[in-house]
């Protein structure tokens, strides 16, 4: 096979290594622009298991690879002067250059032919004169640009600035971060060790501190020096280098994140960055770039032709390359959006960017570095408590206080809704479910919505609170809880509005009844579906009937001794269908602005807030996002309604999201929610629950440790297991107390096994 490699960088080199290795009477050539000794960019990251994956490839190319590697274990943090260090993280950096001078060492013993200087002013000369045309050709790709109709690139510029520097100050020891404060805004550094002289110093910061700084303006040896002074206690006197000469104006970049649709056409194929790329800040271009080469290489010989073996490698490496770039979208993300985290604790900040990528969990971290987590974890319990903790306790059973409430942990049991009432009343069924949940170990039990009027139920199934035999059903249920546990209860209150008079559950969801409707309201004559009645729309007179019947329904849930009570403005129910414009199309005080929208809500809340007791807090449940492309609320709304929640005296937001419209496209995901709760929570300043597809005990306390939520809400976890949390505790060696007493039995052997299983697997 005659096979031409568009490109000399890491991918295009190693995957002619790779051909020539499995069949030597290949011809195989690397065209390249720049000359053998040049390069662009400093050091290379690569992981123990990308170097695995060379040695079995090409043993001899790996050994000299590792010859030339710097180790390092550990990431230190330099963050409002102080510098946090933690271990165990395993990291290896090679000069860019010498890693291409290896690779080109070995292409020329294997017999490949290297042109380089010669520029790739057409790939149709290549196309036709090779059986095989890797494009290789990086980031820029000309291949991917002339055949962009067939690749159909989608390339996305993100919003940080960054200069790729190098400096002969060491970072010998640790993978380094440095954030500094300045006049101009915040800017920060990713800095490693990758020779015996030469480290990478990459200095990166948002749009707007490059603006404020005037780097727009500067020359490259001008913005150098301003980074020598901004960075000058780090550098030790020593200097920062450019080797981007060759850039046409500023050196300061913007990393494009590639994607292509389709990786190949008839017998060429895309290759490293010019199919794929992944942010810098999680150091695995290169590894992609690597393993794919092995890959095509090793499909290009066990498929039965060339378009079979182009079939594989982009449905398995695709797959991947979709992880990788998942992890570098959240890592990416996290350093735009720095801004928002600046006001943790340095302890605080660092778990929130070791973790930021979500590949490293918390327990992972234990496996890397117990010592340091541990001290990470008795921070947070600190923190929370005012007092210094006797011993190590995960952060999920941290006490949690609002008001006069105090939590035994932040495990949440969510609001599922269980269609079995009878006229509004909760049954046997309901105080079997919430009872068990509450022995289950959870700090606090919600309700369903409950409703505040029969108009006001979702369907016939729906539990109400607006009669004595309502409020006396619940009252068996919370003192049950009160006197058998030590779990708190939630009372969430809502009204249907536009989704009301519907099916249960389990036969059509959100599809109206096959007969025996009532009418029902909503802000504006906007139905649900087709299908759906047109709500009618809601008068003035209408407005303070069910403002007055919240208030009723508040009254009942503290005279049956709940906890806390959260009002439902989430998933296009009544006082969500005011929030979101897609249901309020109204053109007086309460439509139009999001101001104007939220006006009957906060009325409701402060009317409610005004007959609860002092000493209990009140939650609103949010719908953050409405997942309609380019309508609805998002995520800027949302943290607008929060700070009006919080400035009306709301005690903890419920972040949830979706549910407002059948136009809606979720994005799922595991904790797919938490994002808008983190955000809300430290931008808007107010305690949060996250909530959505969180289902395990590493989920729940990366959340909390990272700052991302006060509470996690578990909502299917809890259906299929009501003592989670304990079995939880039990999982990770933690001694929770709060067993009832006749179950203790079963406590100590769920203690013993996974004691037991702890030893067989050498779990640390």
């Amino acid at each position: 096979m005659k096979v031409a490699c568009l490109g000399g960088g890491p991918a295009g080199l190693y995957f002619a290594i790779s051909m020539k290795l499995r069949d030597p009477s290949h011809e195989v050539v690397v065209i390249e622009r720049n000359r053998p000794y040049d390069t662009f960019g400093w050091g290379v990251v690569l992981s123990d298991e990308t170097l695995d994956h060379l040695a079995e490839n090409d043993a001899a190319s790996a050994a000299v690879i590792r010859e030339n590697f710097s180790y390092w274990d550990d990431i230190a943090v330099h963050y409002r002067g102080q510098t946090v260090k933690s271990g165990g993280h395993g990291f290896c950096g090679i000069g860019r250059k010498a890693l291409l001078n290896v690779l080109q060492d070995r292409a020329k013993e294997l017999g490949i032919e290297l042109r380089f200087e010669t520029e790739i002013d057409s790939i149709e000369d290549y196309r036709h004169d090779y059986d095989l045309v890797v494009a290789a050709d990086g980031i820029n790709s000309k291949t991917r640009t002339a055949l962009q109709d067939v690749f159909k690139p989608d390339i996305q510029t993100r919003a940080c600035k960054f200069i790729w520097l190098g400096t002969h100050q060491r970072f010998d020891d640790a993978f380094t971060f440095i954030f500094e404060e300045t006049e101009h805004g915040w800017i920060w550094v990713h800095a490693y060790q990758f020779d015996d002289k030469t480290a990478t110093f990459i200095v990166e910061c948002s749009e707007q501190t490059w603006a404020n700084f005037g780097f727009d303006k500067m020359t490259t040896d001008e913005t150098i020096a301003t980074c020598e002074k901004v960075f000058a206690k780090y550098l030790n006197g020593n200097a920062l280098m450019s080797n981007a000469r060759h850039l046409r104006g500023s050196a300061w970049l913007n990393f494009n994140r590639v994607l292509c649709e389709t990786w190949s056409h008839e017998n060429i194929v895309l290759m490293g960055d010019a199919a794929a790329t992944a942010h810098f800040s999680i150091g695995s271009g290169s590894k992609l770039a690597l393993e794919s080469a092995i890959a095509l290489a090793d499909y290009l010989h066990s498929e039965p032709s060339m378009a079979a073996a182009f079939k594989r490698y982009e449905d398995e490496r695709r797959l991947e390359v979709l992880r990788l770039q998942s992890a570098a979208r959240n890592s990416t993300e996290w350093f735009e959006e720095v801004e928002r985290y600046l006001h943790l604790d340095p302890m605080q900040f660092t778990y929130s960017l070791l973790t930021r990528s979500q590949r490293i969990s918390h327990e992972n971290l234990r496996a890397r570095d117990k010592g340091w987590l541990e001290a990470a974890e008795k921070w947070f319990d600190r923190a929370a408590t005012g007092t210094e903790p006797e011993t190590v306790r995960p952060p999920m059973f941290v006490p949690f206080r609002l008001r006069g409430m105090e939590l035994k942990n932040r495990v949440v049991v969510s609001p599922m809704a269980q269609y079995k009432a009878v006229d509004g009343v909760p049954t046997d069924w309901h105080f079997t479910h919430y009872t068990s949940r509450a022995l289950g170990g959870a700090g606090l039990v919600y309700t369903e919505m409950t409703c505040i009027s029969p108009e006001g139920r979702i369907t016939p199934g729906c539990p109400g609170l607006y009669s004595d035999a309502q409020e006396t059903a619940w009252k068996r249920i919370v003192d049950f809880v009160h006197a058998e546990s030590s779990a708190k209860m939630a009372l969430q209150l809502g009204h249907s509005g536009p989704k009301g008079s519907t099916q249960l559950g389990w036969q059509e969801m959100d599809a109206p009844l096959p007969e025996g409707n009532w009418e029902i309201l909503g802000p504006s004559p906007v139905a649900w579906s087709d299908r759906n009645q047109v709500p009618k729309e809601m008068t003035r007179a209408d407005m303070d009937a069910v403002r007055d019947q919240f208030v009723a329904a508040a009254e009942r849930g503290a005279r049956a001794g709940f906890d806390m009570l959260e009002l439902h403005y989430a998933h296009g129910y009544l006082m969500s269908a005011f929030i979101t414009p897609l249901t309020n199309k109204r053109t007086d005080e309460y439509g139009g602005s999001l101001e104007n929208r939220m006006r009957f809500p906060l009325e409701v809340f402060k009317a409610v807030r005004a007959v609860w007791p002092e000493d209990r807090p009140i939650s609103a449940r949010i719908s953050a996002h409405d997942w309609v492309d380019g309508d609805g609320i998002g995520p800027d709304d949302a943290l607008e309604i929060a700070g009006m929640l919080r400035d009306a005296g709301v005690d903890i937001v419920d972040v949830s999201a979706g549910q407002t419209s059948k136009r809606a496209q979720p994005v799922y995901g595991r904790m797919f929610q938490t994002p808008f709760s983190d955000r809300i929570r430290n931008e808007a300043g107010i305690a949060t629950m996250a909530v959505g597809n969180i289902y395990e005990p590493d989920h729940v306390n990366s959340i909390l440790m990272a700052g991302r939520a006060d509470l996690c809400c578990l909502a299917r976890p809890h259906l299929a297991d009501p003592y989670w949390t304990l079995h939880a505790a039990a999982g990770l060696g933690y001694a929770d107390k709060t067993w009832p007493e006749p179950y203790y039995a079963g406590r100590d052997q769920i203690q013993r096994l996974a004691g037991r299983q702890e030893q067989m697997t050498g779990k640390v």
